[in-house]
């Protein structure tokens, strides 16, 4: 009898100390739980608390089409992604980085050369684009050959003439590197350098890049400092009667490919076809966005052009016919677009309203 009662008591205590147990669970479970948690990290498998960042959307924007479920902007996701854009160890001989060829004073475009720029001093084939309004994008460089912005880095880092390191030895050169580490673990919930959180972060820095504050954006928007004058407003509506065609809604751009008439150079660029190797597609670059053009010289695929008069004067006298000429710029037989020189002069100011100062002065998208 004894001896039961003994087992009997035991057995009781045991469950008590359960019960007890599972309650202080619960307590904690109740006391740390967040009402809005953030996403674990595919095979983080650590838990961890992330600051959100809210994506800028100007109110005369289109509606964005980069889907943020798949990678929500946190604090620590956009500092890691500009430490890898502005990190020169991601090319072979550790000299430039991203942020050498997308200069931010530029629009984050390149300036100093006509052609991209790159690793021994080597050259490319294409004028370096500027970086901005990333969101709104579904297709990247002048041909669309990416299109898909977490996969963006790749090709610059692999290029032979631009970083000209393989993708996986900037991978283990991250990792390696003990900065890195502690960053990935902020951002992702862990240490480990994946290629997906890789991309992911510096795709997070690329998309607060946005340029929406030019005096035009001002104007548009009826805020303060958004005064056009006689001439920038004469060349507003002679741009949107001549020139909006391909520089479509408030991102200056409808995102198409198109034969601008350019005479083919030596380089034989042949456009999108390199991609589509479709015929129609020869000569065929993707139009880029006019927003802060003041900045992105040179002009065109191939940075030919210096200047925007050159610019303007091309689409005025310099187009040259050809099988896939956009029809935009052949009209009953005639090439080019009709200006005069006065609605030159206004087109051209009306241009540079569409200049950001504050995006090119952000500290937020420095390196330093």
């Amino acid at each position: 009898m004894i001896f039961l009662k003994t087992i009997s008591t035991k057995r009781i205590g045991l469950f008590f100390s359960a019960l007890l147990f599972a309650l202080v669970l619960a307590c904690q479970s109740q006391k740390t739980s967040d009402p809005n948690p953030v996403p674990p990290d595919p095979g983080g498998g650590i838990d961890y608390q992330t600051t959100p960042v809210t994506l800028r959307e100007p109110a005369n924007f289109p509606t964005k089409l980069y889907d943020l479920t798949t990678n929500p902007l946190t604090v620590e996701g956009v500092s890691l992604g500009k430490t890898l854009f502005y990190d020169p160890m991601l090319s072979r001989d550790t000299s430039l980085s991203c942020g050498f060829c997308h200069q931010q004073f530029a629009g984050f475009g390149h300036s100093d050369h006509p052609l991209s720029h790159g690793i021994d001093n080597k050259f490319g084939t294409r004028n370096v684009p500027g970086l901005q309004n990333l969101a709104w994008d579904r297709e990247f460089f002048w041909d669309g050959g990416v299109t898909s912005l977490d996969e963006l880095p790749i090709s610059p880092i692999q290029n032979a003439v631009e970083m000209d390191l393989k993708f996986s030895e900037a991978l283990n050169r991250v990792q390696k590197n003990p900065k890195y580490p502690p960053l990935f673990k902020a951002a992702f919930g862990s240490d480990t350098v994946t290629t997906a959180r890789f991309l992911k972060a510096i795709s997070q820095f690329l998309l607060t890049l946005v340029s929406a504050d030019s005096r035009y954006d001002k104007y548009v928007r009826k805020e303060s400092g958004g005064t056009l004058t006689t001439d920038e407003l004469a060349g507003l509506a002679l741009f949107q009667q001549k020139c909006a065609t391909c520089h479509a809604t408030d991102l200056f751009t409808d995102k198409s490919y198109r034969n601008n008439g350019l005479p083919v150079s030596g380089i034989n660029d042949q456009g999108r076809y390199t991609i589509t190797l479709n015929e129609a597609d020869r000569l065929k670059f993707r139009v880029p966005s006019l927003r802060n053009v003041e900045k992105t010289f040179p002009y065109m695929h191939d940075g030919r052009f210096s200047s925007l008069d050159q610019v303007v004067e091309h689409y005025r006298t310099g187009v040259t016919d050809s099988p896939t000429l956009d029809p935009a710029l052949k009209t009953n037989g005639k090439l080019g677009i009709a200006l005069t020189d006065t609605e030159k002069t206004q087109i051209i100011a009306f241009l540079l309203t569409l200049t950001d100062n504050t995006f090119m002065t952000n500290r937020a998208f420095s390196a330093n």
